[in-house]
């Protein structure tokens, strides 16, 4: 497993991680597993509804930039071109 300089607080998936191997990962991270649990779990496990939500928003946003065809298929060779590119295509989205 690769080390992370920052822990993080959370970790935030939908119901296909919902494992007993990625929650015991997550919980090795000392972070909280905000996932859905499944409906076939027999211990239906409690999350944060409201912190789950906000999932969405986050997706919603990366599918608007991916919309940008130079972003999608990254065409650009240097990372701050790249960067350039999706601070352009945000700027834009959020003209919008």
């Amino acid at each position: 497993m690769a080390t992370l300089p920052q822990a993080p607080g959370a970790v935030v998936a939908d119901k296909a991680y919902d494992t007993a191997k990625s929650l015991e990962t997550i919980a090795g991270l000392g972070a909280e597993a905000v996932i859905p649990p499944k409906a076939s779990r027999l211990d239906q496990r409690p999350y944060d509804e409201n912190f789950y939500a906000d999932r969405s928003k986050v997706e919603r946003v990366f599918g608007r930039l991916k919309e940008a065809r130079a972003l999608a298929r990254r065409y650009d060779t240097t990372a701050g071109s790249f960067l350039a590119v999706a601070h352009l295509v945000a700027a834009l989205d959020w003209l919008r």
